[in-house]
Order: structure tokens, then C-alpha cells, then sequence
């Protein structure tokens, strides 16, 4: 009977692993493993254009139980915020870390006393890390798409353009700062891109890890630092990406700190058959393929339904309140300089603001209808409210607004200013500069 080429990986499966090892990769399996499959990661590895998927976490029975055990455990009285807030830091979220934690350590130790016989898992290892680095590899594409198509930190809008920097959160400059540079940002897009190509491929998994773990590191670092509410994601994808690297480590040891010949990875292949892990290496790249062509399609669609593509407002601009109106005078008594306005700020298709005379802003919905010349505005956290203002446009740099709200009637003169000759879309990039222009 002929040998294997492979053989001799497969005989190390009898090889005997520590028990704190053994201890170690049970509740890395249960842990991450219900971590991926409740969460978003799962709807990044089947990831559909177009199909908005909700997490498994999200869902009853499990919401049902953590909001049980938020409630009895913590203590928390008030109702708590499960989805739709972008937050993947809320109290929902720690509370649900906790449940798999009690459920993984508790999984571990009955999983200890039932296998404790078991020499060591190879074979598990191999297929969960099959599994693990899809579900990184998913996660770290799709997050790389939206800044190589620059729509997680999109330009600076109008409202960013003269809202005062004092008056910004720290994530609001970091998304500021990022989206301010576009090409930077494709730049941060391509590493996490090239991180989830490099997972999904099993031959160069070890340097999609590494670099992976680079990128969790530097996403980690800014959301500690900017307050970004992903804090607790980012730290999994670099406990993941760790995971991933271990059973390398030796190696990586050998060849970047002891100067020796690191040898060939000791990861069997997952099949005998040689033509089995050709047909596997077919079918993980026809999937890359897949996740790669999806995620774009969809970035596409997304720039143009709500990103720098999207059509524009009719009145889109930053427009000078010149002269305002209230209930029949220039100027009464009843509104104070909080309550006047000094812009009005059509961003988007949808959306108008106004700034007052103090920097802060009032922001509504807006249906612009340009064939009756009117807007209707609603306000998103007050269904019943609403206002209609008419508008008129003598020249294409002046407006003016009518109509009436909160108990006002309004009539302003507008004019348009140029925004692209503010500094910080008009700069722009050079090679020369005999002093730094620091502004």
C-alpha cells in the first residue's frame, strides 16, 4: 500500500496536548463560536445584497433571556436598547458577553469531566479554524468594502462644514477626520480587504491573521481612544485573529526573534485525499469570490442610494439667513438669539437644517416638492410634529422661505454660499511647501 504525501501530518493527530490547552481551545470553541453565530459576524459569512439579516442575538427566545437577566442579575430598571441604535456597546450587548461567558465556561467544565480522556483535537482544531477564519475573514471584508467605497466615514457633510469643532465628539472628529480623506481611508480599506482575502484562502491564513490582528489592534486603539461604541467587537476580532495565529506561534518565534529555520506550517490539511483538499481549496476561493463581488455590488448600490453619489437636494447648499421674520417684525422681543437663525442647510435629499444664531441646530425630515414649491417637515423622535414652508427662488444663489412653525410664522431671505472654497475641501493635497500650512 502506497503512503500519502500527507500521512505524516495526519499521524501527528495522536499527538498528546497539555491540559491547560485542552482547557483553553474547549472554551475557544464554545465561546467564540456562540459569539459568531449569535452576533453580526454570522450575517457577514452569508452575506446576501440586499437582505438585511438581523442578528440571532436580536431575536427571541435569546433577547427574551438576556433582558431576563439583565434585568434580575444587574439590576438594570430601565427598558433596554437591543437594535437599531448603531451601538454595539449598549448595555444589551455587555449583558449578552456575560450570558456566553457563563454559558462557555459551564460548557467548558462539563465538556472537561465528559472528554477528559481525549488526548488532544486535532481534527476539531482544524475544521474550527476552518470556521474561524471565515468568520473573521467575512467580517474584515465587508468592513474593508465601505472604506475602499468610502460609506463608513463619509465625507464631511454641510452640517460638519460649519458646525464648530469645539461642539464634536470625539468620534464625530475621528469620522470627520477620516472621511476627510478618502484616499486614506480606501488606504485602512484595503489592509482590512487584503486581511479577509488572505483568511479565506488556507494557504496564506497565518499572514491574513497577522495582518488581521494589526488591523483589530489599530480599529481597537481608535474606538478606546475616540469613544467609538464598538469597543467590545473590535477587542473579539483581535482575540479571534490571536486565536488564529497560536498554533504558528513557535514558529513565528523562531524566525523573528531566534534567527532559526521556522519549517513548514504542522496544520493538517482537512481531507486525505489530495483531490478532496483540491476540491475545498476550488470551493473556499469561489467563495472568496463571491463575498469579494457581493460586498462591492452592494457598496455600489449604497453609493449611490445614500452615499457620495446620491442625488442631491434641489436646494442643496449653505444658505446665509440675510434677513428673518417673525409673526410680522424683523427682530421681536420673543425670540432671543438661541431661538433665530443664521443658516439653513439642505445636506441631503431628505434633510434640512437649521442653525441658530448660538451654533446649535434644528433637523428635520424634508419632502421637497418642486412643483408646488413647498417643503414638509417632520421631526424624527416627534411623529406629530409637522410644519409646511413654502419657497421661492429669484435667482439661483437667493431663496426665501414662508411658513410656519411651532406657533411662529417665518419668512426669511436667503443667499447661497460657496462651500467648496472652505479650506477644508478646497486645500487639497501638495507635493511643495515651504512651511507646513496648519490651520
Amino acid at each position: 500500500m502506497s503512503t500519502l504525501p500527507d500521512e505524516p501530518r495526519w499521524v501527528e493527530r495522536s499527538a498528546r496536548w497539555s491540559l491547560p490547552t485542552r482547557i483553553v481551545f474547549r472554551f475557544s470553541v464554545l465561546y467564540f463560536g456562540l459569539y459568531v453565530v449569535l452576533t453580526q459576524m454570522l450575517t457577514t459569512l452569508f452575506f446576501v445584497p440586499g437582505v438585511d439579516l438581523p442578528d440571532v442575538a436580536m431575536l427571541p427566545p435569546l433577547s427574551t433571556a438576556v433582558t431576563w437577566v439583565a434585568k434580575h442579575v444587574f439590576g438594570v430598571t430601565t427598558e433596554l436598547v437591543i437594535r437599531g441604535s448603531g451601538s454595539g456597546d449598549k448595555i444589551y450587548d455587555w449583558v449578552l458577553v456575560f450570558c456566553l461567558l457563563v454559558l462557555a465556561i459551564a460548557g467548558t467544565i462539563v465538556w472537561s469531566v465528559l472528554d477528559r480522556r481525549r488526548p488532544s483535537y486535532v481534527l476539531l482544531h482544524g475544521w474550527f479554524r476552518v470556521f474561524l477564519r471565515f468568520a473573521v475573514g467575512s467580517t474584515l471584508l465587508s468592513y474593508g468594502v465601505i472604506k475602499v467605497v468610502p460609506l463608513q466615514m463619509p465625507y464631511p457633510s454641510l452640517i460638519r462644514l460649519v458646525e464648530p469643532y469645539g461642539d464634536l465628539s470625539p468620534m464625530g472628529v475621528l469620522w470627520a477626520s477620516l472621511g476627510a480623506s478618502p484616499a486614506y481611508q480606501a488606504f485602512t480599506g484595503c489592509a482590512e480587504t487584503l486581511a479577509g482575502i488572505l483568511l479565506l484562502l488556507p494557504r496564506t491564513t497565518l499572514l491574513g491573521a497577522l495582518i488581521a490582528l494589526a488591523d483589530a489592534i489599530q480599529v481597537f486603539a481608535l474606538n478606546m481612544t475616540y469613544d467609538v461604541p464598538v469597543k467590545l467587537f473590535s477587542f473579539h476580532l483581535i482575540l479571534m485573529a490571536v486565536f488564529l495565529i497560536a498554533p504558528d506561534g513557535r514558529r513565528l518565534v523562531d524566525f523573528f526573534m531566534l534567527d532559526r529555520t521556522a519549517g513548514p506550517s504542522t496544520q493538517p490539511p482537512p481531507f486525505r485525499s489530495k483531490r478532496a483538499n483540491r476540491a475545498a481549496l476550488i470551493v473556499q476561493a469561489v467563495f472568496t469570490l463571491y463575498l469579494l463581488g457581493a460586498n462591492f455590488y452592494s457598496a455600489r448600490q449604497n453609493w449611490f442610494e445614500y452615499g457620495g453619489g446620491a442625488p442631491r437636494s434641489p436646494l442643496y447648499g449653505i444658505w446665509d439667513v440675510e434677513e428673518m421674520a417673525s409673526d410680522g417684525a424683523s427682530r421681536p422681543p420673543l425670540l432671543s438669539d438661541a431661538e433665530r437663525w443664521r443658516r439653513v442647510i439642505f445636506p441631503s435629499l431628505q434633510a434640512v437644517a437649521f442653525q441658530r444664531m448660538d451654533d446649535s441646530f434644528d433637523r428635520f425630515w424634508a419632502a421637497i416638492d418642486s412643483a408646488s414649491r413647498k417643503i414638509d417637515l417632520t421631526k424624527g423622535e416627534d411623529k406629530k410634529w409637522k410644519a409646511t414652508i413654502t419657497y421661492e427662488r429669484p435667482a439661483p444663489e437667493r431663496l426665501v422661505l414662508e411658513g410656519e412653525m411651532d406657533g411662529h410664522r417665518y419668512r426669511m431671505q436667503l443667499r447661497l454660499t460657496d462651500h467648496t472654497k472652505r479650506l477644508l475641501v478646497s486645500r487639497g493635497f501638495h507635493w511643495v511647501q515651504e512651511y507646513p500650512f496648519n490651520r
